[in-house]
Order: C-alpha cells, then sequence, then structure tokens
C-alpha cells in the first residue's frame, strides 16, 4: 500500500544558526538550534505543503539523533526509515549569515551517523509505500551510502516509482574543499561528474543550480551542460538561476536557459541564501508529485525558496500550505518577508508543531494564595507543589491530552521534573494580584529572561483587564502584554492570554469578546486564551467568534475555575464543552485547596494529598469528557 508521497534519502544533521546577523562565524555568541542536511530539510518542506513525507536516514544514539527523530515527527514526517546507529554521532554543522552572499558555515561529519547508511537499511517494504524516491548528490560521494542510495532507487523504479535527483553540490563533503570552506559550491572535478553521470539515468527528474549542472554535466558552460546531462538522461531537468527564477526543460535543451518552461519569481529581499534550494526543491516536489504543469510547479518552487531567503535558519523557514495560499491571494506587501506582520503570523499559527484538540489542566501555578496559607513557607510550597504534579501523573497515566500550570519562583522542582511527562506545560509570569499587570522579576526589566526557558514551555500571563478602564490603566497594560508577547515569539515560545474582566467591573454577554478584540486590536495574537466561566451560549458565542474571525488557526481556548465548587463548574463545563474552540479547562483551587491546607497545617500527609487532589481532578476531567460527549 502506497501511503508516502515520496521519501527523501541522504543527509541528516542538527543545524546550528548563529543568531548574530552580518559578523563574523568566530563572533557568533549564540545559536539557534533546527534539523537540517538536504533530504531533511526537504522532509519537512514537503510535510508543510500537505504531503506525506518520509526521510530514510541514520542519526547517532544521543540526544541530538533524538532530536532530529522528535522534530521530524512534530512536523508530520514518517520516521520510520530513520535508522539509530549505534556507533557513530549525529552529524553536525555550524552556520553564519555575514550578508546576502556570505554564509561561514563548517560541516562535523567525520564518520557521522547519516554517512554510514547501507543496503542493509534499505528495507523493499518501505520503499514501496513511497510514490516518489527523492535523492541527493553527497550520498553519492561514499560507496557505502551509493549503493544505498542505488539500492532504493532500483526498488522505486521496480515499484513504478517516480525517482527525483537534487544535485546538491557541496565541495567540501566530495572532500574536494578544506573544513574552512564550507560555503564553497563550486570545484571542478571530472571524478565527481563521471560519478554523477554514471547514475543520472536512474531519475525522472534531475535539480540544480548552474553550477550543479557544471559538475553534473562537465562543462561551465550552462548550456552544453544542460545538453551533456540530456545526453545520458530523459529527466526533466530543472535549472535554478538565483534572483531570474528557475526554468524546466522536458526534451532537448535549446539554446537559451530563455526557451525553458518558467515560473513567476517574486522580488523579495535576500536574507539568508542557505537552505532555499531544500526550500525550492520542497514547492517543486509538491508541484511535480501533483501532477500540475510545469509553471505551476516553479511558481510553489520560487516562492518557497522565496521564503527560505528570506528567513532566519533553512527547515524552519519553509511555508506551510496555508501560508503558501494566503501569499499567492495577497502577493508581496514588505520584501522582507520575516518583517510582514500578517505573514509572520500565519506562518506561526500554521507550522506549530503538537496536537491539543483536549486539556484537561490542573493549574497549581498560584502563589499568593498558597503563600498565605497558615504554616505555609517557600520550602513546603515547593514541595507541595511536587505532590501536585505527582497527583497530575497519577491521573495522566502517561496518555495525551493532560497538562499542568506550575511557576518556576515557588515550583521549579516541580517544573523541572514535569520535562519528559509527555505534559502540556503554561507557566505564568505575571506578579500575582497586580493590576496593573507586572510581571515577575525573573523575566528581567526586557523580558531576556525568557531566553531561559524550554521551548516546550507556554508563556501563560494573567491581565485583570475590562473595557471601562480608564485611559491610563488600558495603556499600562497593553503595553505590558505586547511587549511579552513579542517577547515570547522571538524566543519561539506559545502565548497564553489569561483574562478575567468580571474582577474589574460589571460584564455582559459581550466584555468579554470586546476584551479579546482589544488585544487583537494591538497586534496580540495568543497561541491560547484562558477564559473564565460563562453561563451563557451568547457570551460564549461572541467571544469565540472575536477569536475566529481575527485568527482561524489559533490553538484554542481553555476555561478556568475561579475556585469553584465542582458542581458550579459542572455547569460551566457544560456551557463551555458547547463550542469546539474551548478545548478543555485549566483549574487549580478546586483541585488542591483542601489538600494544600491540610499540607501546611501538617493535617495531612502527603500521600494523602497526593490521592486528594488525583480524585478530585479525575472527577473533573469526567466532567469535562462528558460534557464534550452530550455536545454530540
Amino acid at each position: 500500500m502506497r501511503d508516502l508521497d515520496l521519501i527523501t534519502i541522504g543527509r541528516s544533521s542538527v543545524d546550528l544558526y548563529g543568531a548574530q546577523v552580518g559578523g563574523r562565524l568566530e563572533d557568533m555568541a549564540s545559536f539557534q538550534k533546527y534539523v537540517g542536511g538536504s533530504p531533511t530539510n526537504m522532509s519537512v518542506g514537503t510535510a508543510r505543503l500537505g504531503l506525506k513525507s518520509a526521510l530514510l536516514t541514520r542519526v547517532g544514539d544521543e540526544h541530538m539523533g533524538r532530536f532530529i527523530r522528535e522534530q521530524l515527527a512534530r512536523e508530520g514526517v514518517c520516521v520510520d526509515g530513520v535508522k539509530t546507529d549505534p556507533e557513530r554521532l549525529t552529524a553536525l554543522v555550524l552556520l553564519g549569515i555575514r550578508d546576502e552572499h556570505r554564509f561561514p558555515l563548517i560541516f562535523y561529519r567525520e564518520n557521522c551517523a547519516d554517512m554510514a547508511l547501507c543496503e542493509d537499511d534499505i528495507d523493499p517494504g518501505f520503499i514501496a509505500r513511497a510514490r516518489a524516491v527523492v535523492a541527493t548528490g553527497t550520498h553519492l560521494s561514499h560507496p557505502r551510502t551509493e549503493a544505498a542510495v542505488m539500492k532504493a532507487l532500483h526498488l522505486a523504479r521496480d515499484n513504478g516509482a517516480q525517482t527525483a535527483l537534487d544535485i546538491d553540490y557541496r565541495p567540501n563533503l566530495w572532500g574536494l574543499a578544506g573544513h574552512g570552506d564550507g560555503e564553497s559550491r563550486f570545484i571542478e572535478s571530472a571524478a565527481v561528474t563521471a560519478k554523477l553521470q554514471s547514475t543520472l539515468h536512474l531519475f525522472d527528474l534531475i535539480v540544480g543550480t548552474e553550477e550543479e549542472f557544471h559538475i553534473a554535466g562537465g562543462t561551465t558552460d550552462t548550456i552544453a551542460a544542460l545538453r551533456a546531462v540530456r545526453a545520458v538522461s530523459g529527466a526533466t531537468l530543472v535549472c535554478k538561476r538565483g534572483p531570474m527564477g528557475a526554468v524546466a526543460f522536458t526534451a532537448d535543451i535549446p539554446g537559451s536557459l530563455d526557451d525553458g518552461e518558467a515560473g513567476p519569481g517574486f522580488p523579495i529581499e535576500v536574507f539568508n541564501v542557505l537552505g532555499a534550494g531544500d526550500g525550492f526543491m520542497s514547492g517543486l516536489l509538491k508541484g511535480w508529485l501533483d501532477g500540475e504543469a510545469w509553471p505551476v510547479a516553479l511558481k510553489y518552487a520560487n516562492a518557497c525558496g522565496a521564503f527560505a531567503v528570506s528567513r532566519h535558519g533553512c527547515a524552519p523557514a519553509y511555508p506551510s500550505w496555508e501560508e503558501l495560499q494566503f501569499f499567492f491571494a495577497r502577493g508581496v506587501v514588505n520584501p522582507a518577508l520575516r518583517h510582514d506582520v500578517a505573514l509572520e503570523q500565519i506562518h506561526w499559527s500554521t507550522n506549530r508543531t503538537g496536537d491539543w484538540p483536549d486539556m484537561r489542566v490542573f493549574a497549581f501555578d498560584h502563589r499568593m494564595q498558597l503563600e498565605n496559607l497558615p504554616g505555609a513557607n517557600i520550602k513546603k510550597i515547593g514541595v507541595f507543589k511536587e505532590l501536585c504534579l505527582k497527583s497530575a501523573h497519577l491521573v495522566q497515566q502517561g496518555r495525551p491530552g493532560y497538562g499542568i500550570l506550575c511557576d518556576n519562583r515557588l515550583g521549579r522542582d516541580a517544573l523541572h521534573a514535569a520535562a519528559e511527562s509527555g505534559l502540556w506545560i503554561g507557566r505564568p509570569v505575571e506578579w500575582p494580584g497586580s493590576r496593573p499587570l507586572t510581571l515577575e522579576p525573573e523575566l528581567g526589566p526586557d523580558f531576556g529572561g525568557l531566553s531561559e526557558w524550554p521551548l516546550a514551555h507556554v508563556v501563560k500571563v494573567l491581565c485583570f483587564y475590562h473595557p471601562d478602564d480608564s485611559a491610563t490603566m488600558k495603556a499600562d497594560q497593553e503595553t505590558t502584554v505586547t511587549r511579552l508577547f513579542h517577547a515570547a515569539r522571538r524566543n519561539r515560545l506559545e502565548f497564553l492570554l489569561e483574562v478575567i474582566p468580571s474582577k474589574a467591573g460589571a460584564v455582559t454577554d459581550q466584555t468579554t469578546a470586546d476584551v479579546i478584540q482589544r488585544f487583537y486590536d494591538i497586534g496580540v495574537f495568543p497561541d491560547w486564551w484562558k477564559l473564565e466561566p460563562m453561563q451563557s451560549d451568547a457570551a460564549w458565542q461572541a467571544a469565540c467568534d472575536a477569536i475566529t474571525c481575527n485568527d482561524p488557526h489559533t490553538r484554542g481556548i481553555v476555561v478556568l475555575g475561579l475556585g469553584e465548587s465542582e458542581d458550579r463548574l459542572a455547569a460551566s463545563f457544560a456551557a463551555a464543552a458547547r463550542f469546539d474552540l474551548v478545548k478543555g479547562f485549566a483549574v487549580g483551587r478546586t483541585i488542591f485547596a483542601d489538600a494544600a491546607a491540610g499540607f501546611m497545617a501538617g493535617t495531612t500527609p502527603p500521600e494523602q494529598a497526593v490521592t486528594m487532589m488525583a480524585d478530585t481532578y479525575t472527577r473533573l476531567c469526567a466532567l469535562w469528557d462528558a460534557s464534550r460527549a452530550a455536545k454530540g
């Protein structure tokens, strides 16, 4: 059964991208971590465009190998072909952006895992699942990896699948350039030309830059090189021409590159050329495998390449299908695409990884309420929050759809222990009870403390905001929330905004919706909303409409508890569960209040506190599930 559109074969690495732009790699102070390697990038790029992609490679049995495997899975890439090498390390690349022309990089690939791919790793059953197999040039550079690629190609052709080659010529990876010359794109080599030409007849599609066709054709005359490739291959040849776009040749090569089939280009600012070819190839493969005409496929390819050159990183820069359609419909507004606010919002919201259709969140991020309990102190509160986490695990039992809210100031040990639990983790930043909103000191005056957060943590902020607030109060709170939102995005962290207007004034069915709209109006697009219980359908409908008309890709809403009794929460859940945008609840005091009071007073032993909280949490989960089921 062909359940895959394509399998890409070859390089897989961790890219450490210099975060500073415009300087030497020697002067980089910090790095962003992404998946890398041409086939790996293409597997992500095509998955984002809606194709069912898979990667065939090797990674190390260590943290970086697990990162690649987990990130690919989060992106929707099938990892059945990602083998774990017990002896070799995952490949590593250090990269920088000097300017639009220079991109210093160092390949750490000595005896790396992906170059150990061998014939035994090629499972005929796996290859048979795909409509196409895509290879890249680097894995033809070594006899062992070449044998693996050749086996996969022959199996694909025997199965009637299509085959494609991205020449992906890196002289450094063929042993033709030194370690310090990783950005070199072309060095003549008769041996490389001969090796490539011995395989070109196996492909239905061959893609490369002019320089890459020079190495494949054995001449620096581009037309002559294309004709040399045509002499040994009937494949469609797609030649990339940088800012001049790309052209496709399905038959004899004409006298000019301008005579090939072309697609529209996009006038954008070049920021980072690294990974542009893999983005281009992702769009091209989408059009090719969807059966589009070459001008349409090249339109996809040119646009995906444009996104890549305008953003930081390789795979993270590639668009989703929704983003691409938005771009085609609206066109270029800001040539620096990374500064196009509307486009970047769609890019972020449609490429977030992870899926949370159900949210049963135990919120024990409370600080002031616990500090005020008789017998409480900082140490006991920290221990109690570890008991809260233990009760959450008892209820979760490793299943998806469960989460916690926990602070770092008093609950640090619990927060750290929650890693690798599979729980959704939200982390508050507001100073308890503050109005106007102020934040925990750990964030620092410039919110730089967010740079220390794990990417899995969601920034949660509670703002007591009301439409009837004074102009000064509104301005103060809006400024803080806006700065925090942008700081979260800058640090690649999801953002949850909690608003409780009833604590700041009288409310109607329209009040919460008005608050929501105001934050969108000032450019705040939360990934999550946390809203107080609303009893009327009209209030919930108004709130949901305000969110979806501004951000159709939002994660959704969780309903808070306000310390209400289970009976009152049951009514709140029943009202909220009628709306699909409400994904679940985030409740705290209803679950932990009695256990916390007894624990701090010394009358409730730790294990009893865990049991009490787990029992209540279980009942609330059942209430929510029943409410959702009743909706039908």
